[in-house]
C-alpha cells in the first residue's frame, strides 16, 4: 500500500505543477518589458543620390602657363606666389632697354629711307627714274616700317601681364635671372573660381543623367576630410561622350562657384550628385529597418506598448535616412534600438521616455 500512496502522491504533485504552469500563461506576457529606444516615421522631401557616392578630385577651370615672349633680364617681379591676380595685372618686367635701342634705331632707318622714298617718288613722276628703281626705294621704305612695328611689339613684351583671373603658383625665375625666350616657364596660373570637379559614375546611371538633364540642372554636392562649414555647391556641367570600356564607368564634371576657396586643384572630394527627390516620402532611421528571411520588416510600437511586426519595401536611403514605401504610416512609432529581444506581442519600455518618478 505504502508504494501505491506514494505513486499516487507523486501524481498528484506533477498535476499541479502543470497546472500552475498553464494558469501563469504566454512566458512572453509575463516577462518584463524589453527596454527600446523609439521614433516616429516622418513625411518629408527626400533626394535621390547616386549611391555610393562616387569620390572625384578637383580641377581648375583654365591653366595658363607664362612663358617670356622675349629673351632678357628680369628686372621686376610684380607680385607674391600664391597671390590672386586679374586679367592685366603686371606681373614681370624684362629689362627694357635692349628693346629701346633697337627701336630707336629702326626708327631712324625708317626716316632715311622715308625721305629716300619722297625723293624717289617725286623723280619717279618725272620720269627721271626707272619703275625697279622706283619699286626698291618703296620696298625698302616698307621694309623698315614693320621692322619698327616688330620693335614696338618686342618693347610690349617687356611687361608680362596675367593672360587670365587666377591664383598664381610657385615663382621659377626671381629678379635678376635671365630667361630665355620661348623655353623658360616663369609661372602657372590656375582658374579657381570657379572650379571643376571630376569623378566617375556607372553607365546604369547614364540613361537617367540624360533625362534628367532634359528637364532641368542637377544638383552636385562635394564633401572632404575635416570640412568645416556647409559643403559646397554646384552643379552637373558635362557628360563625357564615351563609357570607358575598361571600368564601364562614364567621366562627369561639376562646375562650382567656388567663391570662398573650398575647393582646391588636385584635391580628392566624395561627390553627391542628386539625379531627382521624392516629395512627401516617409522616413524612418535607417537602422529601424530590418532583414529577416522574408524580406525586409520594422516593429511598429502599438498603443498597448507591444510591438508589431510589420512587412516594409523600402526605397532610398540618404544620411541615415530611408524611405519607407509601403508598411509603416506617418506618425507611426518605429523601434529604432534593441530588435534582438523582441518578438511579436512583446511589451517594450521606451528608454526615450523620462522614467516616472517614485511614490
Amino acid at each position: 500500500m505504502s508504494v501505491k500512496k506514494t505513486f499516487y502522491g507523486a501524481t498528484a504533485i506533477l498535476a499541479l505543477m502543470l497546472a500552475g504552469a498553464c494558469s501563469r500563461g504566454p512566458v512572453v506576457k509575463g516577462t518584463a518589458p524589453v527596454p527600446v529606444l523609439t521614433a516616429r516615421a516622418m513625411v518629408k522631401n527626400m533626394p535621390v543620390l547616386i549611391d555610393p557616392p562616387p569620390v572625384g578630385h578637383v580641377l581648375p577651370v583654365l591653366t595658363v602657363t607664362i612663358r617670356p615672349q622675349i629673351g632678357g633680364l628680369i628686372s621686376t617681379v610684380n607680385f607674391q606666389e600664391g597671390q590672386e591676380v586679374k586679367k592685366g595685372d603686371l606681373l614681370f618686367t624684362i629689362d627694357p632697354r635692349p628693346s629701346q635701342a633697337q627701336l630707336a634705331h629702326d626708327q631712324a632707318q625708317l626716316e632715311n629711307a622715308q625721305i629716300q622714298f619722297d625723293r624717289e617718288q617725286k623723280l619717279f613722276a618725272d620720269k627721271l627714274i626707272s619703275q625697279d628703281e622706283f619699286d626698291t626705294s618703296k620696298s625698302a621704305r616698307d621694309t623698315l616700317v614693320a621692322t619698327v612695328e616688330a620693335d614696338k611689339l618686342n618693347l610690349e613684351y617687356c611687361e608680362i601681364r596675367a593672360p587670365i583671373d587666377g591664383r598664381t603658383g610657385s615663382l621659377q625665375f626671381h629678379e635678376g635671372n635671365v630667361v630665355k625666350s620661348p623655353d623658360d616657364v616663369l609661372l602657372t596660373i590656375n582658374q579657381i573660381h570657379p572650379i571643376y570637379a571630376a569623378f566617375a559614375v556607372a553607365e546604369r546611371y547614364l540613361p537617367e543623367i540624360q533625362r534628367q538633364m532634359r528637364a532641368r540642372t542637377l544638383a552636385v554636392t562635394a564633401s572632404f576630410e575635416n570640412m568645416v562649414g556647409d559643403a559646397p555647391q554646384g552643379e552637373l556641367s558635362f557628360v563625357d561622350n564615351s563609357v570607358d570600356t575598361a571600368t564601364g564607368t562614364i567621366l562627369l564634371k561639376a562646375t562650382f562657384p567656388n567663391r570662398r576657396g573650398k575647393l582646391w586643384p588636385g584635391q580628392f572630394v566624395q561627390v553627391t550628385l542628386q539625379l531627382d527627390e521624392l516629395t512627401n516620402a516617409v522616413v524612418v532611421p535607417s537602422q529601424t529597418v530590418q532583414n529577416g528571411q522574408n524580406g525586409q520588416f520594422i516593429f511598429v510600437v502599438k498603443a498597448d506598448q507591444t510591438v508589431e511586426q510589420r512587412a516594409v519595401k523600402t526605397s532610398v536611403t540618404v544620411n541615415g535616412e530611408t524611405v519607407v514605401a509601403s508598411g509603416v504610416s506617418a506618425g507611426e512609432t518605429v523601434v529604432t534600438d534593441g530588435q534582438l529581444r523582441l518578438a511579436p506581442g512583446v511589451a517594450i519600455s521606451d528608454k526615450n521616455q523620462p522614467a516616472a518618478s517614485a511614490p
